[in-house]
């Protein structure tokens, strides 16, 4: 089935492709990126007579901190944030990719098996997701691509994820009829991630990027994840959604995350459990005095902080549902709090001179006066916090936090009603 359209068609028909997308006051903005996106897949690869248009979100982790990977609950939404790309089928064998601000990549077709030394890049990541489809049996041929992303790197708005949908939602549209849904892709991206990049995460990065809106998810059943969605606006209860750049990147830092993992998994093997949702919390308080010899006090902490920030994304759930926003603010501010103290993703182990997220917590508490909710937002150790700050307050917020961390530092989101699509 041809998905394709000329880029004349594409351009004519912009606004109403973008309209599930993107704001009524956005869409004039968004049009002119995608025209120059278009623009740039000709210039690059020359003319085209046929090309299709795919857009993915970066997403935002509301509620459950580090609790995805031990298969428990988590609140997420997809945020108007994306990756863009204009893609022209070819033929062949070779996936070309241009990307702004990023080397040119290529991947040939005929290999995807695991590359050790692509470890950590972009390559592994399109290498492992056209593995996970042709082990399918799917018959893939080769696409150039040109891309652009608002979903900054390193920010926390998982931009690695947004670019794995992405990839994903390009190749089950171009080769497989659309069969596979969002939660299947999103599971694709993990694939990816975890075997081809080399990232031990869970799945809920890929969640919030693929399903869209906000949802809550639960992860009991990993393969087969109970996902709800929660319709809930910010803006309607007098707050903005911001996400702060401290001005820390992830670099380095896989040691850092797989650490949490590590731990944990020390606390579930005295039970001959693989995940602490298997691992009853009476039974984990019962045996602690022999956990603490076995996995050390830190992994006790950690495991500690995800059963407790478990049944906090069930009262945070409830609490907007029935429309308790000071309740779901209390809930938010212990969850920062318990990722600050027990599961400690703050700052990185002995860090002195370099505290990033920490000192971007501290500046932000203090210019909210104990209003709204901030936290440490996604994986931690550097990157972005997260801030619900009162309408009144967002402008002297965003000025003060720019000031203090540079221009541009503090990012005002919404929530996205669309995950990975192409745009039909």
């Amino acid at each position: 089935m041809d998905i394709t359209a000329s880029p004349a068609q594409l351009r004519s028909q912009l606004p109403q492709l973008l309209s599930p997308l993107y704001s009524p006051q956005a869409i004039p903005t968004q049009a002119k990126r995608y025209e120059v996106l278009l623009s740039s897949l000709e210039s690059a690869f020359g003319p085209q007579d046929r090309a299709a248009l795919f857009s993915a979100p970066g997403r935002t982790e509301v509620g459950g901190n580090h609790t995805d990977h031990q298969h428990g609950r988590v609140l997420t939404g997809s945020v108007d944030l994306d990756i863009i790309a204009a893609v022209a089928p070819t033929g062949g064998n070779l996936i070309r990719i241009k990307s702004e601000g990023f080397p040119d990549l290529e991947v040939d077709l005929r290999d995807l098996t695991l590359h050790p030394e692509e470890a950590n890049t972009t390559a592994a990541l399109i290498r492992g997701v056209a593995a996970w489809f042709t082990r399918k049996g799917h018959n893939l041929e080769g696409f150039s691509a040109v891309m652009t992303s608002q979903v900054l790197s390193g920010s926390g708005l998982s931009s690695s994820a947004a670019f794995e949908v992405l990839i994903g939602t390009i190749l089950n549209q171009l080769f497989c009829d659309g069969r596979y849904d969002s939660v299947q892709i999103a599971k694709v991206g993990q694939y990816a991630e975890n075997v081809y990049f080399g990232k031990p995460c869970g799945l809920m990065d890929q969640m919030g990027c693929a399903v869209g809106g906000m949802v809550t998810i639960d992860f009991r059943d990993n393969a087969d994840p109970v996902v709800e969605k929660v319709d809930f606006d910010f803006h309607s209860a007098g707050h903005a959604l911001c996400i702060i750049d401290s001005g820390a990147d992830h670099a380095d830092l896989t040691g850092e995350y797989a650490a949490v993992t590590q731990e944990l998994k020390a606390v579930c093997a005295h039970f001959g459990k693989s995940f602490l949702r298997e691992v009853p919390e009476a039974d984990f308080y019962s045996a602690l005095p022999r956990l603490r010899a076995k996995a050390g006090d830190r992994a006790l902490l950690r495991a500690i902080h995800v059963y407790e920030d478990n049944k906090r994304v069930e009262a945070q759930v409830a609490a907007l549902r029935r429309n308790d926003f000071d309740a779901f603010l209390s809930l938010v501010r212990e969850s920062g709090l318990s990722s600050w103290r027990l599961l400690q993703n703050v700052a990185p182990a002995g860090a002195a001179a370099h505290q990033e997220v920490a000192l971007t917590l501290a500046l932000a508490e203090g210019l909210l006066q104990s209003r709204g909710a901030c936290r440490v937002h996604g994986g931690g150790f550097a990157g972005t916090v997260q801030a619900f700050v009162p309408l009144d307050l967002l402008d002297r917020f965003k000025a003060e936090m720019d000031r203090f961390l540079g221009q541009g530092a503090c990012h005002v989101l919404t929530i996205r009603p669309v995950g990975g699509v192409r745009l039909i």
